[in-house]
């Protein structure tokens, strides 16, 4: 597949989107408590700290199921070929390809979950006394994620958004009482 036309791929949007939203939503969950702390504010450092634990997490997480998928289909591939030994196919050139597929559908998706989880901590950590900020700017990035999927999808242009800022409060809500950092 050509670089250029990568965005186009619908897997790799998953992987795009799917870690934006994984790093926001994490970025809420972890960094809530410490968003509306006044007397311990958020940090560069902790902000830091936060989107890489997300971004790592989110790149082994995505090629574990990535892999896992793509593995199952080249499974469903030998079925459908009466091919009786199993695993015959993971360990050809398919094989190869489906790990590397993995490798960067997983990186793509770390790397996004690392950007959506940093960019809301250190809006916090810039704007200490107004929490609100960092967390209206994590919502405004989901609500767009959803006008953008919405529009990707031909799907409801309002239900979209409505539901990623509806999930992102949510999980607001649920860092503040957790108070994990």
């Amino acid at each position: 597949m050509k670089s250029k036309n990568w965005l186009r791929d619908s897997l790799y949007r998953f992987h795009l989107v799917a870690g934006l939203c994984d790093g926001i939503l994490t970025a809420l969950t972890l960094g809530a408590a410490r968003l509306f702390d006044v007397a311990a504010p958020m940090s560069f450092d902790l902000a830091w700290r936060v989107a890489t634990a997300g971004g790592v997490s989110g790149l082994f997480m995505f090629i574990v199921a990535n892999y896992a998928h793509l593995r199952s289909q080249l499974i469903e591939a030998e079925r459908q070929l009466n091919i009786t030994t199993h695993g015959r196919l993971a360990t050809t050139q398919l094989g190869r390809a489906v790990l590397q597929e993995a490798v960067l559908g997983g990186g793509i998706s770390g790397v996004c979950s690392f950007l959506g989880a940093v960019y809301p901590l250190v809006v916090g950590a810039l704007c200490p006394q107004h929490a609100w900020v960092a967390i209206a700017a994590a919502l405004a990035t989901l609500g767009v994620l959803g006008v953008c999927l919405a529009r990707s999808v031909h799907g409801n242009i309002v239900g979209w958004p409505l539901t990623l800022v509806l999930g992102g409060a949510c999980l607001t809500f649920v860092g503040l009482q957790l108070r994990i950092t």
